[in-house]
């Protein structure tokens, strides 16, 4: 049978989507950024105004949402990984797609928007409050679930849809458009939640994962890579130590490990204190924090387009290594920054060098891990990220409320406080982490992994002949 493929080589340079099966990708994967960005901060809403308003346990229900999504995360990520490498990729984001969007729906029961009489236990047909926080807790949980497998198994087909040269620019366009829901759903979630309750907001972002099942379903996927070796069963701990192997070995994937572990673990000081310190430091009011966020999105957008090009001149080390670098020394200015106009500038700033540190990641994990491994690969680095990150949040908020509480001293003329000095603490590992990087992984780009690219792959810009349709490709 004919070969349709073009290598990468003799390829003109792609359009800003790059091809046919990338654009599907990304617009799913837009449509569920904007559904999942109204959903997170509509959950906030509904249960701090409504579900637990004026109670004294309202911040620990709050809490509730953010557990049940770190749990799965920790708990499910490392074993998702290791089936992720078994199972086709395309499969597997289709099934998850379709219990997310049956979930979510499910979801809008607990709104009481619909009386539930035909319940014997439920005589009004109204869920207690009880029961509709327990439902809410379960929807999260089962839904983040998916997301373990769903993640990987999307980057794992990104990295076959998309010819290596391609993949930076394909992560900033992809960055660009997550940059832009976090700049418009923050304000637009409460709105719509005021406007019309939390059962457009569910409905909304149930739609969006309906909507990505039917652009993942036109992919034409490669036949997907595998874990297994031949003549071998399928043993989970084999496989799962294997993939722990690789990551720990291979000098890149242990590098951005560690060196993220450690950035993290200092942003978590941001993340947890930030309006703290915006209120105490920076003496603004609380209703312009949210401009903060909205300025950094903005300027992520910027550098997420810009990044690309960058990536594509100076390598993807190199552009790591300097935005890493850069993003450090900024937010150690941001510490001592007393007044709120110069800061929202100065977060601006951090959002571009930001966005190009994610740019650069994802291409360059793609670059040194084999297909059959990147399941395993990114189910290492996502749960050391999301617990490193909790850790951080724990000790920031422990220091704040009681070693370092009402902490005022005054040093060479300048002045220490509270806040500015957990955060800026932060920001001394984040300037460790970085620096760590640029010795780690120096300035070249590590070899490409040494592995035949899959025969029906599409490399070549969207104008290219179509490859071969998926329903030919043999399944796992």
């Amino acid at each position: 049978m004919h070969s349709s493929t073009t290598t990468a080589t003799s390829a003109p340079k792609p359009g800003l989507l790059i091809n046919r099966d990338f654009a599907l990708l990304w617009t799913g994967g837009a449509l569920s950024v904007f559904g999942d960005f109204i959903f997170d901060f509509t959950l906030t809403v509904w249960v701090t105004v409504s579900l637990a308003a004026h109670q004294a346990w309202a911040p620990l229900a709050v809490s509730g949402v953010l557990l049940a999504v770190a749990v799965p995360t920790f708990v499910f990520g490392p074993i998702a990984g290791v089936f992720v490498d078994r199972w086709d990729k395309r499969r597997t984001m289709l099934v998850m797609d379709a219990l997310r969007a049956l979930l979510i729906g499910l979801l809008v029961l607990a709104t009481n928007v619909v009386p539930l009489t035909f319940l014997p236990f439920l005589p009004d047909g109204r869920i207690p409050l009880a029961g509709q926080l327990g439902i809410l807790y379960a929807v999260v949980f089962l839904s983040a679930i998916c997301s373990q497998f769903f993640g990987p198994a999307r980057m794992a087909l990104i990295r076959d849809v998309v010819a290596e040269p391609y993949r930076a620019q394909a992560t900033g366009i992809s960055q660009a458009v997550q940059m832009l829901a976090l700049v418009i759903a923050p304000p637009l979630a409460p709105l719509l939640y005021l406007a019309t309750g939390a059962q457009w907001a569910i409905s909304i972002n149930a739609l969006s994962f309906a909507a990505s099942f039917l652009l993942v379903l036109w992919v034409r996927a490669p036949q997907a890579a595998t874990s297994q070796v031949a003549g071998q069963s399928p043993n989970f701990l084999r496989e799962f130590f294997a993939g722990l192997g690789f990551a720990f070995r291979n000098r890149t994937i242990s590098a951005l490990i560690i060196s993220v572990a450690i950035v993290m673990f200092g942003a978590s000081a941001f993340n947890a204190l930030d309006i703290f310190f915006v209120l105490h430091n920076l003496h603004t009011s609380v209703a312009l924090y949210g401009f903060l966020s909205a300025g950094m999105g903005l300027g992520s957008i910027v550098g997420a387009l810009l990044a690309a090009a960058l990536a594509e001149r100076i390598g993807l080390a190199r552009t790591l290594s300097l935005s890493m670098f850069i993003l450090s020394c900024l937010m150690l200015v941001y510490t001592r920054m007393t007044n709120f106009v110069p800061a929202a500038v100065l977060m601006a700033v951090v959002g571009i060098f930001q966005a190009a540190l994610n740019v650069a990641v994802g291409p360059l994990i793609m670059r040194v891990t084999p297909r059959a491994f990147m399941g395993r690969v990114m189910a290492t680095i996502n749960p050391t990220v999301g617990l490193v990150s909790l850790l951080g949040t724990v000790v920031a908020g422990y220091l704040a409320g009681t070693v370092l509480a009402g902490f005022q001293q005054t040093v060479f003329g300048i002045t220490f406080t509270t806040f500015d000095t957990v955060l800026g603490g932060g920001g001394i590992l984040i300037v460790l982490g970085s620096l760590y990087t640029v010795v780690r992984l120096g300035w070249r780009d590590p070899a490409p992994v040494d592995e035949p690219t899959p025969t029906d792959t599409v490399a070549a810009p969207a104008d290219a002949p179509a490859p071969l349709p998926a329903n030919l490709v043999p399944m796992e």
